[in-house]
């Protein structure tokens, strides 16, 4: 290839910059900026369901406790590996775009979203559970007992927090597996850095949610 076709090559692969914007780096900052707000946005959402249940939890340890017991610690904690997993192919898959390596790239996000996909299909068989064990308050909920209101209070917080979770990972879910079919229609996936790593921050943030969950629903102290 000559010269002026390699330069042609180069310039393509680089990330383009917006009319509105001086340089990639005012771009880059500039988009980094505008999802740490979002992200902030969601902190405040998810920060007042986990303070209520803090605040109840407080309010009936022991009931909280018992009600704790219900939930499948085994499963709880396949599924936070699997979400510690996603995490680490979201960062290869940010890295390998960088690196303008399309076909890992986009192998990585697909692994992304599986492995959020295995995640939702064991908390479905959780919820399943849940049901069938008369844990649903409201629509099925069988438990008796001098604390069954309070335990019922538990598994109110628990549907409410962990639906909330699942909601934004089918969100998640959803917007890597189009990330990684607009990779597919690139020819050079290094342009797309930017927006990748934004989806990255994102599906992170999630996963720290759930992080958060699991001790606070899964491993109450029982006794306390």
């Amino acid at each position: 290839a000559s010269v002026s076709d390699v330069s042609q090559i180069a310039a393509e692969a680089r990330p383009t910059v917006a009319h509105h914007f001086d340089d990639l780096e005012q771009q880059h900052e500039a988009n980094t900026l505008g999802m740490w707000v979002f992200l902030t946005t969601e902190v405040l959402f998810f920060g007042g369901t986990f303070l209520g249940y803090l605040v109840f939890r407080s309010l009936y340890t022991h009931a909280f406790g018992e009600a704790s017991r219900h939930l499948n610690v085994p499963l709880g904690t396949a599924n936070t590996a699997l979400l510690l997993c996603s995490s680490l192919a979201m960062v290869l898959a940010v890295y390998f775009v960088r690196q303008d390596r399309k076909p890992t790239a986009v192998m990585l996000l697909l692994l992304t979203a599986a492995l959020g996909t295995a995640f939702l299909g064991i908390k479905a068989v959780e919820w399943i559970v849940d049901w069938n064990e008369g844990l649903v308050p409201g629509l099925n909920w069988l438990v008796t007992g001098p604390n069954a209101n309070q335990e019922e209070l538990f598994f109110v917080l628990y549907f409410t927090m962990t639906g909330l979770h699942a909601i934004h990972m089918i969100i998640g879910i959803g917007v890597v597996v189009l990330a990684a079919l607009w990779l597919l229609r690139k020819r050079h996936v290094a342009q797309m850095f930017t927006n990748i790593e934004m989806i990255g921050l994102y599906w992170h943030f999630v996963d720290i949610v759930w992080v958060f969950l699991f001790p606070l629903l899964y491993l109450i102290n029982l006794h306390g």
